[in-house]
């Protein structure tokens, strides 16, 4: 399908999501989108997203969860030349937004998170990722700073070293480095102000593995 066979409105929020992704080196929300091609109804833009994938330019990865792949292509390359500076589009895949990696709840079920963009150079391809922001300071040795966007994959098994989303108590998720001996499960964080502290294995439930940090400025 021709890109001219795009409605106006559509070519709109495929050509914003683009020109955003390269300005800012993260997706849009779809409020961003809205406000960005003059919409007030997030619901409509979720519509045109609907009808991206349904003439194939957004289309689903063949892994669980609804994923999203931007098509590359002809097509693409017609909708770029409407723009001044044509740049060749970096493969980026659709991932679920879960909202903050802070004290307070669990990460939210993935029906109720909102579509981020994640650069192929993070995701490579990987299967049941999903992303979180960053509030605190406990990772800052990692150069993981507050505000920062966190890629994590959900994964069966979790290694010594890796730097995980752990939910603690059903209560508090947080970010740390993840190790487990005869003691327990060990959360680490990555600041010389703050302390390792050891959990019965039963009070801590694995969220998912850190692949990737996108800067938020």
């Amino acid at each position: 399908m021709k890109a001219s066979d795009l409605t106006k409105r559509q070519q709109a929020v495929l050509m914003f999501i683009r020109t955003f992704v390269q300005e800012e080196g993260r997706s849009p929300t779809l409020a961003e989108i809205a406000k960005g091609v003059g919409s007030s109804a997030v619901s409509t833009i979720h519509k045109h997203v609907q009808h991206l994938m349904d003439k194939g330019f957004l289309v689903r990865s063949h892994g669980k969860g609804n994923n999203l792949v931007v098509a590359a292509g002809p097509a693409m390359d017609e909708v770029s030349t409407r723009t001044e500076r044509a740049e060749p589009l970096s493969p980026v895949r659709i991932f679920p937004f879960c909202g903050d990696v802070a004290a307070g709840s669990p990460i939210l079920p993935e029906s109720r998170a909102l579509p981020i963009e994640v650069p192929n150079s993070i995701h490579r391809q990987k299967e049941e990722l999903f992303v979180l922001r960053v509030r605190g300071d406990s990772m800052v040795d990692d150069a993981i700073l507050d505000g920062d966007l966190v890629v994590l994959q959900r994964k069966g098994e979790y290694r010594n070293g890796d730097r995980v989303v752990a939910l603690i108590d059903q209560e508090e998720v947080t970010l740390k480095e993840f190790r487990r001996d005869n003691r327990g499960v060990w959360l680490i964080p990555h600041n010389p102000e703050l302390q390792p502290r050891c959990y019965a294995p039963e009070s801590i439930d694995i969220q998912g593995v850190l692949v990737g940090v996108m800067r938020s400025c």
